[in-house]
């Protein structure tokens, strides 16, 4: 079976960090026998490549330091930041369509899988109109943040919805949001954790720190500052909270901390992922403190949550989003209310001093990510959606 996958990213080199779980899922299909091509628009002037043995084909729609519209940094917030950017959607959208047609033309996919149907929908069903393939949508949640900002995305993006042969959310939460757009069946089909190889610590390190870690991108959504303060509630002998990766909000949120808890939170920069992988090894727990910002965004799903279970660390976030399809209260994990930090504060106590309750949650996170979150029922039911399209 041949499948294009049209995407805004994708991983630019061997060691590139950019959507890790999206080349996870490329390659467990490669290994249940798909073919898979990949569209994607260049990066200062980047040509075509291969990762892991998919071709990547790049489009280039601008003078190479102008091609900066993706990768590091969603699209919606570059744009939010310098309004200008937008002038460079025209270009992408119009090259983009010509030259996922040529694609199509090429390699003679039996499957468009979309995924952020804003703006490629328009890419691919340009392409449809002269190569007759189905197509599938893929939602995250930044478009449809974007059309909360631009009004007349929505007649677009109601279009690709009813066109569409099949609709696919990572999460219920954005589920439900695609569907007051255009009521259909939409198939929710989560991603799996972005290691291969699953390595759950036997037992967490009992030092004389709590080691609470946190890993992603130091943007708005995430809430870090929530847990910052909440790290000021803490003993400072006793606690410390780690914090892997960068971002635009990196310094302030050292500042803060410098302010706040100097003694109890530690930058630990981008890891590569060996470092990572200790970092994981080594928590006590795992917190996530999501929040919906200021645009309105929040966390589609929460990835992070999946690998911190596998490596048996348990986790503490915030109910927003589609971080319940994770974290069920008590059961896989503690819930807190968004921007509280003395629920955070509180919650990190309670598992510090209940080794029970860690064990039970963990336990129950991981049962919870094999009947919900391995890649192999992902896949398989991926496979399957797109089989019955090809009937």
């Amino acid at each position: 079976m041949k499948i294009l996958l049209l995407s805004s990213v994708y991983p630019r080199f061997e060691a590139d960090q950019e959507v890790p779980w999206l080349r996870a899922s490329v390659l467990f299909l490669k290994n249940a026998g798909c073919e898979i091509a990949v569209a994607a628009p260049s990066h200062r002037g980047l040509k075509s490549h291969e990762i892991d043995g998919v071709k990547v084909h790049r489009f280039r729609y601008a003078p190479a330091k102008l091609e900066f519209l993706t990768h590091d940094e969603g699209a919606p917030s570059k744009m939010a930041k310098n309004p200008l950017l937008q002038l460079l959607a025209i270009p992408y959208i119009i090259i983009g369509s010509f030259f996922t047609l040529k694609i199509c033309l090429k390699f003679k996919p039996q499957i468009i899988h979309v995924h952020w149907p804003f703006p490629h929908g328009f890419m691919a069903f340009f392409a449809k109109i002269f190569y007759k393939a189905p197509i599938i949508l893929n939602f995250y949640g930044a478009e449809l943040l974007l059309m909360r900002k631009k009004k007349w995305i929505k007649p677009f993006l109601k279009f690709f919805i009813k066109h569409a042969n099949q609709v696919i959310a990572i999460s219920g939460f954005t589920a439900k949001r695609v569907e007051e757009i255009y009521p259909r069946k939409i198939e929710i089909l989560p991603y799996g954790t972005t290691f291969l190889n699953s390595c759950a610590a036997e037992e967490n390190p009992k030092g004389e720190v709590y080691r609470i870690l946190f890993v992603g991108r130091h943007i708005e959504r995430k809430g870090l500052e929530y847990l910052i303060k909440a790290a000021a509630m803490l003993n400072s002998d006793k606690f410390q909270v780690r914090i892997a990766g960068t971002g635009d909000l990196t310094e302030k949120l050292k500042e803060l901390a410098e302010k706040e808890a100097p003694k109890q939170v530690l930058f630990l920069g981008k890891l590569p992922k060996e470092e990572l992988a200790k970092e994981y090894q080594n928590a006590n727990c795992f917190v996530l403190p999501a929040i919906v910002d200021s645009k309105g965004d929040t966390e589609g799903l929460g990835v992070v949550l999946i690998e911190a279970a596998e490596y048996g660390v348990p986790v503490i976030a915030s109910d927003v989003g589609g971080i319940p399809d994770i974290v069920i209260d008590r059961k896989t994990g503690l819930l807190v209310p968004e921007k509280n930090s003395e629920a955070m504060a509180a919650a990190i106590k309670e598992l510090s001093e209940n080794e029970a309750l860690q064990k039970f949650l963990v336990l129950g996170a991981i049962e919870h990510i094999k009947q919900h979150f391995e890649w192999d029922a992902i896949i398989k039911r991926q496979v399957e959606l797109y089989n019955a399209e090809l009937r």
